[in-house]
């Protein structure tokens, strides 16, 4: 039975809109009187150039993450998104995954229930998450609490990021202390006892010292029957600045934790999602928890020697506990009365060290223009995985698998834990040494380059605790980047841009070497990319970009003998991206955009990857479009829409999911500059589809229509 809760939350909101209305009501004549707009005061002193972003509404017009130097993104040749906390909080963003719904190019693969997993120009990932520009790669799902913006690149970033990013990358940039005062204190309430409260207070102490501390608790039922969740973080910092505001020290520390179900969706029956009622959950949601515990701790040293010549240092020193246990649908029987029920857990222990210096120095030499940057970074890794199959002990020692009714899909008996002689035990150690360059360089008026090269020094050693082998990888990686920006008029950029990432042999996530081969080289992904950004006016950008991503060195088996295994070109995904960000009018703002993808593969790769083969989750199309509009001073209203065609679940190609459109609404109410509220409606009309998937047996129906209300309030 579908788990409908808390249907009375807008009918509750409304009276509180009402009342909040009436009493901020006066008894003028509404033609007498005198409206003025918002205005909004800034600090010279405050607006430097050690912040991630500049962002106007959902606009943003100058990004530092894409070549760490502040740039003008139509002066950036590649295709990145950048959501602000306009855009954050006008959709009521609290996930990665929510995030970039309206991005073009970018999805979201289900991640088996437990961790974040975007698809970038047909690459899944659970790796390439960065926080303030470093690593953050174990596999969680992250929250928004603290975030002022997020940046979304495509195509490889090995240059500035290092190795992975095959696809692209997502870059959280933190709320830090500063200058500007606030205090804001969050509060929300959905369908599904959802609750959530958050806190975001800064105060300058004086002219030299600032602090912050951003704070969050979420606790929140599920549409999926027994699925639940529960979060909770704290995040201070502190920033000083010396007088003559040459030098600027920032230290942060994150604690937080989320304890879930874990939830893998629905099987497929006859190549399609099976029929079935969306909150129907197979297996048993008691007995699949996951868990994890982050302690990071961040350190900015920024400092201008003056005469062009800037230096910023980062460290970031995180600790991760994560462990997960489920017990999870396969696959369906011939007749479709019976589905399969496995089980599995995981756990991971992982200790981050990373250390980025970069010197950036800006000169000229005749009539060249030069913004230049050298780094290097230092990072080690350390990591402890341990997994333990299933065993359903009451129907056999031995048995991993048992049959359960679909009509009645729920496994309540034994079920035992240990590990099978396939399953992980094991310990290892990264270590990267890398160095970087990269030359911006303005040739003419119309014409700019960008061209940088890095090499990582990245190292393995790795220990199979359960029989005592030891396996050392070591990998010289040389990553390249070069483009080139023609604008005929400023407002205009053509570009055309090459780059090129590895992933090594070690596995993203560094919890087994899936080779032991040494001569093996990396993964290589190389990517093509021309395209055209236009600045309409300051506050709206457009943008086009054509792509052509190859992976190279891939991994293959020979379908008649499994253990013999070779390298091929094997993957193409070729693309056109459209996207649209910013203000139309004073009172209408749009984000969204278009996305047409073709992903084959190339070459076999296994038996259940054979040439020909369209790579999974990649729909041909997608469109996105968010706007808000503001009707007076004090409502607006949001509207916005979601398209994906038919993609396949897995590269096997046996499962297709369909395709869908679902609307998105919110309404927008301001009584008093100090209190916002507002109600968003996910998936408005009620739409039943599948929005994302891990393999051909677990497939995520999305969400039933679902009301969100929450105040704001400033002090």
């Amino acid at each position: 039975m579908s788990n409908h809760k808390n249907r009375w939350l807008l009918p509750a909101l409304l009276p509180l809109i009402t009342f909040s209305s009436n009493s901020y009501a006066t008894n003028e004549p509404k033609e007498s009187q005198t409206v003025l707009k918002d205005v909004v005061v800034s600090s010279t002193r405050d607006e430097d150039d050690t912040s991630a972003n500049v962002i106007q509404g959902y606009n943003s017009t100058h990004n530092r993450t894409a070549v760490k130097t502040k740039t003008a993104l139509i002066d950036l040749p590649q295709s990145i998104t950048v959501i602000g906390q306009d855009l954050i909080k006008d959709q009521n963003i609290r996930s990665i995954a929510e995030a970039v719904r309206y991005v073009p190019g970018v999805s979201m693969a289900q991640g088996e229930g437990h961790r974040d997993a975007p698809i970038f120009r047909g690459n899944v990932s659970t790796s390439d998450m960065y926080v303030d520009g470093i690593r953050d790669d174990v596999q969680y799902f992250r929250d928004m609490y603290n975030i002022e913006s997020v940046d979304v690149l495509k195509g490889p970033n090995a240059m500035v990021f290092g190795r992975g990013g095959a696809g692209g990358l997502i870059n959280r940039n933190t709320k830090k202390a500063d200058w500007d005062s606030r205090r804001e204190l969050g509060f929300q309430g959905g369908f599904w006892n959802k609750w959530r409260g958050t806190a975001d207070v800064n105060q300058a102490i004086n002219d030299n010292f600032a602090v912050r501390l951003n704070g969050l608790w979420e606790n929140a039922d599920s549409y999926r029957d027994d699925v639940k969740s529960d979060r909770w973080g704290v995040n201070p910092t502190a920033s000083w600045r010396s007088d003559n505001e040459k030098t600027k020290v920032t230290l942060g520390y994150e604690h937080y934790e989320d304890n879930r179900t874990v939830d893998r969706g629905i099987p497929s029956f006859k190549g399609r999602p099976i029929d079935t009622d969306v909150s129907t959950f197979f297996g048993d949601p008691n007995r699949s928890p996951a868990s994890v515990t982050v302690d990071a701790f961040n350190a900015v040293i920024d400092h201008d020697f003056g005469n062009g010549l800037t230096a910023r240092n980062s460290t970031r020193h995180a600790v991760y506990d994560k462990s997960y246990q489920n017990i999870f649908p396969a696959a369906v029987n011939a007749n479709g009365t019976q589905v399969a029920i496995n089980a599995y857990s995981d756990a991971t222990q992982r200790e981050n060290f990373f250390n980025q210096t970069d010197l950036n120095y800006e000169l000229q030499t005749g009539p060249f223009k030069h913004t230049l940057l050298a780094g290097m970074e230092f990072a080690r890794q350390e990591t402890d995985n341990l997994r333990e199959t299933g065993y359903f002990t009451a129907v056999g020692r031995n048995t991993t698998s048992v049959n359960v009714p679909v009509a009645n899909p729920r496994y309540t008996g034994a079920v035992t834990f240990r590990q099978s002689a396939t399953d992980n035990n094991n310990h290892g150690i990264a270590d990267t040494a890398a160095g970087y360059i990269q030359d911006q360089i303005q040739l003419t008026q119309q014409l700019q380059a960008i061209m940088g090269v890095r090499y990582d020094s990245f190292s393995i050693d790795f220990r199979n605790n359960r029989n005592g082998q030891e396996i050392y990888s070591h990998d010289d990686l040389f990553s390249p980047r070069g483009g080139l920006i023609y604008k005929p008029i400023d407002n205009v950029a053509l570009y055309a841009n090459y780059s090129m990432t590895y992933v090594p042999r070690a596995g993203e996530q560094l919890a087994s070497l899936t080779v032991t081969t040494q001569a093996l080289q990396p993964e290589r992904f190389d990517n093509y990319e021309v395209g055209a950004k236009w600045d309409i006016t300051p506050e709206l950008s457009t943008t086009l970009a054509l792509y052509q991503l190859d992976r190279l060195n891939a991994l293959a088996t020979n379908p008649n003998n499994p253990a013999v295994s070779f390298l091929v070109d094997g993957q193409r995904t070729r693309g056109i991206e459209l996207g649209i960000s910013g203000n139309i009018t004073d009172d209408w703002k749009m984000f969204g955009g278009y996305a047409f993808q073709e992903g084959k593969i190339t070459k076999s790769i296994s038996s259940s990857a054979l040439a020909g083969a369209t790579i999974a989750q990649v729909p041909e199309h997608t469109f996105t479009l968010w706007n808000r509009y503001d009707i007076t001073q004090q409502w607006g209203v949001g509207l916005g829409s979601i398209y994906r065609s038919k993609m396949y679940a897995a590269t096997d190609n046996l499962v297709t999911l369909p395709g869908y459109l679902r609307f998105d609404a919110a309404v927008y109410f301001k009584p008093t500059q100090n209190i916002e509220m507002q109600v968003n409606v996910e998936n408005l009309f009620d739409k039943k589809y599948i929005s994302s998937a891990h393999s051909n047996n677990n497939l995520m129906p999305g969400s039933p229509a679902a009301v969100n209300g929450s105040i704001n309030v400033k002090f």
